[in-house]
C-alpha cells in the first residue's frame, strides 16, 4: 500500500458537538459557537495523530432537499429540518476552520458527503492507498472493500474493518445496499419493505446474496426458518419496486464529477496561525486555542 487516504465525514462531528456541548461562547453577531468549539477540538486531535504520507480530505453535507436522491424519491430525508440561521453560521464556520487549516473540503447541492467520500475512496484505491473513513455512519461501511480499509469512529476510539462490519450487521459491506433495500433506514426516510426488520433482512441477503437472486428464489423462503415467511413473501411481492428504489437510495455514488484526490497532507505553522486569527475574529475561546498553539510549536 502507498499510504492511507483519511476521509472525514465532517458533518457527523459538527452535529455531535452541536448537540452535546453547552453554549459557552458566542460570535460577535450573537450566534453560539459550541459546534465550532467541539469540531475544532476534534480536528486538532485528529491532526495530532496523523500518520505519515496521508491523504486528508473532509466532506460536508450541503444537499438537504436538493440531492439527486430527492429526484428519485421526494420523501428522502424529508423529516429533517433545514438548519436555522444560528446553526448555518456554525456549519459555515466549521468549514472555514477546516479550509484554513489546509484540509481539502468537498460538498455541494447535488451529492451528499457520503458520495464525495466514496468517490475519493475509489480514487485512493486506484492510487494504491488504503481507505480510512472517519465517521460514525454505518452507510459508509460500503467502502470497506479491502482488508486494510477501516471505519474509524474517532470519538469512541474504535475502528471497524470489513470482517467486523459483517459480524455487526450480518451482511458484507458490498451487500449493505441490498440489505437496506429490504430494511430501509428511518433516519434517512428510506422506506424499505414493511414487515422486514434487521434480522430478517440480514438472513435474506445472507442466504441469497442480492435482491435479484432473492426475487427469483422467493419461493425458497420456507427453508430459511424465517418467522412469518409467508407474510414476508407477500410483502416482497407487494413492495418489490420499493425495495429496488430503497437500494438505489442507499447505494453510494463513487463517481461524483470534478472531484480529484488531493496529494498528501502536511500540517504547517502558517495555516494554524491563520486559523487562530479566524477563531479570534469570531471570539471563540477555550482550551482548543492552546492545543492549536502547541501543535503549531512542534511543526
Amino acid at each position: 500500500m502507498n499510504g492511507t487516504a483519511l476521509l472525514v465525514d465532517a458533518s457527523i462531528y459538527i452535529f455531535r458537538a452541536y448537540f452535546s456541548l453547552p453554549e459557552r461562547w458566542h460570535s460577535p453577531e450573537g450566534y453560539p459557537l459550541n459546534a465550532v468549539y467541539g469540531y475544532t477540538s476534534f480536528l486538532v486531535e485528529l491532526l495530532e495523530q496523523l500518520p505519515d504520507n496521508v491523504v486528508l480530505a473532509a466532506a460536508f453535507d450541503e444537499s438537504l432537499g436538493t440531492c439527486f436522491r430527492n429526484d428519485l424519491y421526494p420523501g428522502y430525508k424529508a423529516s429533517r429540518e433545514l438548519p436555522d440561521e444560528a446553526l448555518a453560521y456554525q456549519l459555515n464556520a466549521c468549514r472555514t476552520v477546516t479550509e484554513t487549516l489546509g484540509i481539502p473540503c468537498l460538498g455541494g447541492v447535488r451529492y451528499e458527503a457520503d458520495d464525495y467520500i466514496a468517490t475519493l475512496a475509489s480514487q485512493a484505491r486506484d492510487a494504491g492507498r488504503s481507505v480510512s473513513v472517519v465517521t460514525r455512519d454505518k452507510d459508509l461501511g460500503q467502502l470497506l472493500l479491502s482488508t486494510e480499509d477501516r471505519l474509524w469512529d474517532f470519538a469512541a476510539g474504535s475502528q471497524l474493518d470489513a470482517e467486523g462490519f459483517e459480524e455487526r450487521f450480518g451482511v458484507t459491506p458490498s451487500q449493505f445496499p441490498d440489505y437496506q433495500g429490504l430494511v430501509g433506514d428511518a433516519i434517512d426516510d428510506i422506506p424499505g419493505v414493511p414487515s422486514i426488520g434487521a434480522k430478517s433482512g440480514a438472513k435474506l441477503i445472507g442466504a441469497f446474496g442480492d435482491l435479484e437472486t432473492l426475487e427469483t428464489r422467493r419461493n425458497d423462503l420456507d427453508g430459511l426458518g424465517l418467522r412469518g415467511a409467508a407474510r414476508i413473501s407477500q410483502a416482497l411481492e407487494e413492495h418489490w419496486e420499493q425495495a429496488l428504489l430503497s437500494r438505489e437510495l442507499a447505494r453510494l455514488d463513487d463517481s461524483v464529477p470534478e472531484v480529484e484526490l488531493p496529494g498528501p497532507y502536511t500540517a504547517s505553522a502558517d495555516p494554524i496561525e491563520e486559523t487562530l486569527d479566524y477563531l479570534e475574529q469570531i471570539e471563540l475561546g477555550g482550551a482548543v486555542l492552546g492545543r492549536l498553539k502547541r501543535l503549531q510549536a512542534v511543526l
